[in-house]
């Protein structure tokens, strides 16, 4: 393999890896086959695998998701792409209210082990309907595990993870990321789903971030260091499990925390962060808990104004910079 990888190629790597280790793996989704996918994640598996196992559907997420559920109960493991993460609205009902229970509903003697893959979040301007970042939306849902990652290594490692979990997993990849490279992981490489890595340390502050927010945290604790201010940063990979036992971790060598988050503030998955460690965290404190989000509005087209709406590098600065004279 080559001595980087992008994060798009990092999907379609992820899942042939799991199709070549399990016979049981299928895709399905609009435009997976031949043409690799509108973003180009499934590229290749097609020549690879054949149409009997990457099936290209007709345009209705509600019929995609239904025969994944119905693919998944009878012993197959379906990896279902929803083109963009705003169209879960579309097959919400199965996502929503059948998919996550049936496991609880027959105490533990059926279960449904899927992967819903989808495109995420804002940053290249398409618009209201085609640009939400909605984590927050699969994270009300009990029964749901939610992944989220921020490098092609992670997407590779947490694509093996979610495949082979009996309990069905809303993958999310990050629209603006898909371009950026890293190194490759190694063959057999598994992220177990729930736990977060610390990617920067530092003493004085605690940044909290998800899929493209890591690297923006990055770059803000960049700033920020020049500034006599050292930032931890934590990739928090997964909402579902959620691991707050390191943002706690850290949050004991740190006493400040910021969520960095692109769901908007009402709603967002920086309101259970931050209410866990004021709960769990409270005599580590040393400031008020912050969080940098998305404004409550839909998303705009127009660049200038969606730059407007979505976490910046700046505002994590200003934030962070509050916190600190505290």
């Amino acid at each position: 393999m080559a001595d980087v990888i992008s994060y798009r190629d990092a999907v379609a790597e992820g899942i042939a890896r799991e199709m070549r280790r399990d016979a049981s793996v299928v895709c399905l989704g609009e435009d997976i086959g031949a043409a690799g996918g509108v973003f180009k994640t499934t590229a290749g598996l097609h020549e690879e695998f054949g149409p009997e196992r990457v099936w290209d559907t007709p345009i209705s997420e509600q019929a995609i998701v239904g025969a994944a559920m119905g693919a998944a109960l009878t012993g197959m493991r379906p990896v279902v792409e929803i083109m963009f993460s705003d169209f879960l609205a579309c097959c919400w009902d199965y996502l929503a209210n059948e998919i996550p229970k049936v496991r609880y509903m027959t105490g533990g003697q059926v279960t449904v082990p899927l992967v819903v893959r989808t495109a995420n979040g804002g940053g290249l301007g398409f618009g209201a309907q085609h640009s939400q970042a909605t984590e927050n939306w699969a994270f009300t849902v009990p029964g749901l595990k939610i992944a989220a990652p921020a490098t092609p290594a992670d997407v590779i490692g947490m694509m093996a993870a979610a495949v082979r979990s009996d309990d069905p997993v809303v993958f999310f990849e990050h629209k603006a990321l898909l371009a950026t490279k890293g190194s490759p992981p190694p063959p057999g490489h598994v992220v177990g789903l729930g736990r977060a890595a610390v990617v920067r340390e530092g003493a004085d502050v605690t940044l909290v971030a998800l899929a493209s927010t890591v690297q923006l945290a990055l770059r803000a604790a960049e700033v920020l260091s020049g500034e006599g201010v050292e930032a931890e940063v934590i990739d928090l990979r997964c909402l579902v499990p959620l691991d707050a036992a390191t943002v706690l971790d850290s949050l004991a060598r740190t006493s400040r925390l910021v969520t960095v988050e692109e769901n908007p503030y009402q709603g967002g998955w920086g309101a259970t962060v931050v209410s866990i460690a004021a709960d769990e965290g409270f005599g580590l404190l040393d400031a008020p808990v912050r969080r940098v989000t998305g404004e409550c509005v839909p998303l705009p087209f127009a660049d200038a104004l969606e730059e407007q709406v979505v976490p910046t590098v700046a505002k994590v600065v200003t934030e962070v910079r509050r916190l600190a004279a505290y």
